[in-house]
C-alpha cells in the first residue's frame, strides 16, 4: 500500500525551454512537469534553465525532471533549481541509490526506465528522498537494444509489463506512490483510457500525460463511476459491526475485498473508515 501521492492523477509534461506553455499546462493538469531532459535539445538546456528560474510557477504543483545523474547536465540543472523553490524533483534514467546522491533534501520521484533502473526499482523505493516511483517503456527497450515497447496493435509486449509490474509491486513494498507510463499515441483514446483504467485497478496513484487532450481522459479513468463508489461504500457499511468473513449481495466479503472497498471511496475524495 502507497503512502499517498498529493500531486493528483494527471501528470502533463512541459518542455522547460517553453515558458509560453507554463501557465497552461498547469491550467489544465493537477500538476506539471517541467522537463529539462528529453524534451530539451541539448543546445537549448542553458535556455530551458534560465526559463526555469524565471518563469515560476506554484510550487506545490510542479515537478522539475532532471538529467539523469550520468549525463553531465545534472550538476547544471541542480544550480538553476537552488534558484526557484521548487523542490519536487523526478531524476530521468535512475539506475541506482548512488544517482540521488547530489538530490539532498529533495523530494524525488525516481524514473526506472532503463533495464539497471527497472531492476533497482525496489532498492530506489527504499530510500528515505524518495516519494515515488515511475516507469518508462521506451527508453527500457532502447536499454535492451530494442527497436518497440508494443506489439502493432497497441499492446506492450512482455518485457515492457514486467517493467511495469516490477516498478509498481517496489512502490508498494516501500509505501511510495507509483506513476504509470505515458502514453505516446495521441489519437489512440481507447487505449489511453483502458491503460489508465488498468492503473487505477492496480493501485497506481497517477499516470503522466504528453498533451493537454489526454489529462481529462486520465482523470475520467482515475474518478471511480457513480455504481462502483455506491457498490463500495455499500459493502463498508454493511461491514460495520461484522467480524471476519460475511456475505454481502451473494458475495463474500473479507479484509482484502474490504481494504478494495476502501481504496474506491479514498480516490472518491471520502473517508473508507468502516463505522
Amino acid at each position: 500500500m502507497s503512502g499517498g501521492f498529493r500531486f493528483g492523477p494527471a501528470l502533463l509534461f512541459c518542455p522547460a525551454d517553453r515558458p509560453d506553455r507554463y501557465e497552461k499546462a498547469l491550467e489544465r493538469a493537477d500538476a506539471v512537469i517541467l522537463d529539462l531532459e528529453d524534451a530539451v535539445a541539448a543546445p537549448a538546456k542553458p535556455a530551458a534553465r534560465r526559463a526555469l528560474v524565471e518563469h515560476p510557477l506554484d510550487p506545490e504543483r510542479v515537478i522539475v525532471r532532471l538529467n539523469p545523474a550520468a549525463s553531465g547536465e545534472l550538476e547544471a540543472d541542480l544550480e538553476a533549481l537552488g534558484g526557484t523553490e521548487y523542490r519536487t524533483v523526478m531524476l530521468a534514467k535512475c539506475e541506482g541509490t548512488a544517482d540521488l546522491v547530489e538530490l539532498g533534501d529533495l523530494e524525488v520521484i525516481a524514473l526506472c526506465e532503463t533495464a539497471r533502473g527497472v531492476l533497482a526499482a525496489a532498492e530506489l523505493a527504499a530510500l528515505a528522498p524518495v516519494i515515488a516511483l515511475m516507469w518508462g517503456a521506451e527508453d527500457l527497450v532502447a536499454s535492451l537494444g530494442g527497436t518497440a515497447s508494443r506489439f502493432p496493435d497497441g499492446r506492450y509486449r512482455d518485457v515492457a509489463r514486467h517493467a511495469r509490474s516490477q516498478v509498481r509491486l517496489a512502490a508498494a513494498a516501500h509505501g511510495v506512490a507509483a506513476i504509470d507510463a505515458v502514453h505516446l499515441d495521441l489519437d489512440d483514446e481507447a487505449g489511453l483510457r483502458a491503460e489508465a483504467e488498468d492503473a487505477v485497478a492496480l493501485g497506481f496513484e497517477a499516470t503522466a500525460c504528453v498533451h493537454p487532450r489526454q489529462v481529462e481522459l486520465v482523470r475520467a479513468a482515475y474518478r471511480p463511476d457513480p455504481d462502483a463508489l455506491a457498490q463500495a461504500r455499500a459493502v463498508l457499511a454493511a461491514a460495520a459491526g461484522e467480524g471476519g468473513v460475511f456475505a454481502h449481495e451473494g458475495r463474500m466479503v473479507d479484509a482484502p475485498l474490504l481494504r478494495q472497498a476502501e481504496a474506491v471511496v479514498r480516490r472518491a475524495g471520502g473517508s473508507p473508515t468502516i463505522r
